[in-house]
């Protein structure tokens, strides 16, 4: 857990520290609006660069799944034999100094404290397959490298909800059909970026988790966004296993593998019961859970301490997490471990996806 997280938890027990929270949140809330109005106005612009952008983003500070999108993004884009490259703000990223960290198939790889554990993970998934991921502070910087070194047709903005600095042709927004809109409160009181009606400015919602809940509870929310933007399409999207990665090997397996086996599930993640899920779907029995806060940087004595009560059953954590693995872990952990590749699966709507994507194509 990061201090700030930890020092929310913190004040939330105290009713002297939600009203603190509260006040925080009322200022955060204002800041956001004026900003927002700012850029209607005209007075803060958004820059274009020369390439066709879509951004991934969200409402919510974590948790819906964007790192899948931005490959499912990304493969949809590849399809069409566009030129792509994918910006990162690389949370958590240390960074080396630079303006701008490439990760680009096996070429000068910095390790994923520099850049930040999404974006090495991404990198991860899309080895050999030519497409740049340019880190940094300043993505329109970063963009307009992208364009003039890599010849990119088609920039996908990763998390660019909020990034209104830099301009787009298509906003896609990912809502968790599970907690569609945190707990309604913004920033630092809750876990809203903005208010629910900056859905307006959505071109296409995805409801990711979609199958895990009830129909009902779907067209609720679905019911609540159209009152907000009645022109964007709505499109449900699951969680699936696509691969799993050998992590002592780097060999790339079916995830099948893990049908009717005891494993461990070792994750921190915004939502684990989304990883577990999976893992059974793929028919896997879950012997142990290990859970940890999002983004936690793991030490060697959870290593330790892993290995020593696991039996030795094959360790699954996700991809995420492995770039979080502290230095010297393969020598701790023997036998069996693997990191499971989530894919986003479009269950409804594809049609919509599909039809998005497709107009940054034909306006190329």
């Amino acid at each position: 857990m990061t201090d700030a997280a930890a020092t929310r938890e913190r004040l939330l027990k105290k009713s002297w520290g939600r009203l603190l929270l509260g006040l925080l949140s009322i200022f955060y809330g204002g800041a956001v609006s004026l900003r927002s109005l700012l850029y209607r106005a005209g007075i803060l612009r958004s820059r274009r660069i020369g390439a066709r952008v879509v951004s991934i983003g969200n409402l919510t500070a974590g948790g819906t799944g964007k790192t899948p999108a931005v490959l499912l993004a990304a493969a949809t884009l590849k399809k069409h034999g566009v030129s792509i490259a994918i910006l990162s703000r690389g949370y958590g990223g240390k960074g080396s100094g630079r303006d701008v960290t490439t990760l680009l198939d096996d070429r000068d790889i910095p390790s994923a404290e520099e850049c930040g554990d999404e974006p090495w993970m991404m990198h991860r998934t899309l080895m050999g397959q030519g497409i740049p991921i340019l880190v940094a502070k300043n993505r329109s910087k970063a963009g307009d490298l992208a364009v003039t070194f890599y010849h990119s047709e088609a920039i996908i903005l990763d998390d660019g909800f909020q990034h209104l600095a830099l301009d787009r042709d298509l906003d896609i927004v990912l809502v968790n059909a599970m907690q569609p809109f945190g707990d309604g409160h913004l920033l630092p009181l809750g876990f809203l970026r903005e208010p629910r009606r900056a859905l307006n400015r959505a071109d296409l919602i995805v409801l990711t988790h979609s199958d895990r809940a009830h129909k009902s509870r779907l067209e609720s929310i679905e019911a609540e966004i159209k009152a907000i933007n009645p022109r964007a399409p709505i499109v449900h999207a699951s969680h699936k296993a696509d691969f799993l990665m050998d992590l002592k090997t780097g060999e790339k397996s079916p995830p099948t593998k893990l049908a009717g086996r005891k494993i461990v599930s070792f994750c921190g993640i915004a939502e684990p019961e989304s990883f577990e899920a999976s893992l059974l779907e793929l028919d896997a029995k879950i012997a142990q859970k290990w859970r940890y806060p999002d983004h936690h940087p793991y030490v060697p004595r959870e290593i330790t301490s892993l290995q020593r009560i696991r039996d030795g059953i094959p360790v699954v954590t996700t991809m995420k997490d492995f770039t979080r693995f502290p230095a010297g872990w393969a020598d701790t952990l023997d036998g069996e471990v693997y990191a499971l590749a989530i894919k986003l699966h479009l269950s409804k709507g594809r049609e919509a996806w599909m039809s998005a994507i497709e107009s940054l194509v034909s306006t190329r």
